[in-house]
């Protein structure tokens, strides 16, 4: 079978949905085809469905209009189209890969099976399939260990905790979520977790997955100690999907390579989202996906002048459950953007409060806002995300941004 659709869009995320439903309402009718059984949905809240706070159904994203369920295996750019696996063949006038990206699998030893399988009880924590089964798999008691101490981990182990499991969190680094927060919120969210009853173990590398009979038993650590488990969760960060565009010969870092109109080496391929790269970076967020998406479904609908010129994203995370240092059943809130750790010269503001469990900084450079990170009330963050997203020079008295630290700001 041979159809005809001006653009075709291969991958049914948050990226590739965005933009199918954004070209349908100017006019542009786009094909998505995802690959994965289940309704698009919104993969930032996978782990609400994993704590039981959310249906898989409440996560769902709007239709994208004509929505193709399929496995692309490969791209003709000479002939200008795609194959699918079931042998059909889809023709495009302009191609755009939302691939998004993959689960990355440690290289720990035993953990696939002789027939290259996960292990029963070892899961990724990427996809539905991956949530669904975890939630089929966790009851009040089980062990659980979960490798890894970014979102990812946290937000799993945080799912886990909430559903009874006696948790353990690796984490290979000296503290979670290293890569958004600065020591003392870290410290935060690991007090939270232990509240759960979480067990974290920071600076803590694991090295071998033992399994009896095909199903995980324990997991041991780089000392020798070793951990019983009935699950496994690998929660190590992902990776771009990129095996499509580097096997049709377009440039390939991280990402797939794209300019500021998100175009390929090939002017008939675009790319948006977690498989695309832009002036150098993979944002692997949200923000940056709805971003470009939005950008290039004008630029398809015939506007030229829509650019894309990178997202200044912040990172925000609720943490539910009777952990929170502000008391039982309180949500702890956080979020983070820029540069969390000041380098010298860099002057810090810095206000905590032990006994409610808040904690706010930003951190000033040539009288510029360039990060911040906030633990507890987020009352503030819309005001200092405005100032530090507007680049603008602070005033030098410091008494603005005190004030910023201390009020809405009207957010």
């Amino acid at each position: 079978m041979t159809s005809n659709t001006r653009v075709v869009v291969i991958g049914a995320g948050l990226a590739g949905v965005t933009l199918a439903r954004r070209l349908g309402e100017l006019g542009t009718p786009a094909l998505v085809v995802g690959d994965e059984e289940h309704r698009p949905y919104n993969r930032v809240l996978l782990a609400e469905v994993l704590a039981g706070r959310y249906s898989p159904e409440v996560i769902a994203l709007p239709a994208p209009g004509v929505l193709l369920r399929g496995r692309v295996t490969g791209i003709d750019r000479a002939g200008r189209t795609v194959r699918c696996a079931d042998g059909s063949v889809i023709a495009y006038d302009t191609l755009v890969l939302a691939t998004g990206s993959n689960a990355v699998l440690p290289p720990l030893r035993g953990l696939f099976t002789p027939d290259h399988e996960l292990p029963e009880g070892v899961h990724a924590f990427r996809t539905m399939d991956d949530c669904l089964g975890l939630s089929k798999a966790v009851r009040p008691g089980v062990r659980a260990v979960v490798i890894g101490g970014g979102l990812l981990g946290v937000s799993a182990a945080r799912a886990l905790a909430v559903r009874g499991a006696q948790v353990v969190l690796a984490q290979q680094s000296e503290r979670l979520m290293e890569r958004q927060l600065d020591p003392a919120a870290s410290a935060l969210v690991r007090r939270h977790l232990e509240g759960l009853g979480v067990e974290v173990h920071t600076e803590c590398r694991v090295r071998d997955v033992r399994s009896v009979g095909g199903a995980v038993r324990s997991v041991e650590m780089a000392d020798g100690y070793a951990l019983g488990a009935d699950l496994v969760v690998l929660a190590c960060g992902v990776r771009p999907r990129v095996g499509l565009a580097r096997e049709a010969g377009l440039e390939v870092g991280k990402g797939v390579l794209v300019d500021d109109e998100l175009r390929t080496c090939d002017p008939h391929i675009r790319a948006v989202g977690d498989c695309a790269q832009h002036a150098g970076r993979v944002y692997g967020l949200a923000a940056p996906a709805l971003e470009q998406a939005g950008a290039l479904a004008e630029l398809l609908a015939g506007s030229g002048t829509a650019r894309y010129t990178g997202t200044r994203s912040l990172t925000r995370l609720t943490l539910t459950g009777p952990g929170s240092p502000l008391g039982p059943d309180v949500p702890l809130d956080l979020a983070a953007f820029g540069e969390t750790d000041p380098r010298p010269g860099d002057d810090v503001v810095q206000l905590a409060d032990a006994t409610r469990g808040t904690y706010r900084k930003v951190v000033v450079r040539d009288d510029r806002l360039v990060g911040g990170v906030l633990v507890g009330e987020l009352g503030t963050v819309g005001a200092l995300a405005r100032a530090w997203e507007g680049a603008e020079p602070l005033p030098s008295d410091g008494g603005p941004l005190l004030h910023l630290l201390t009020n809405d700001g009207g957010s």
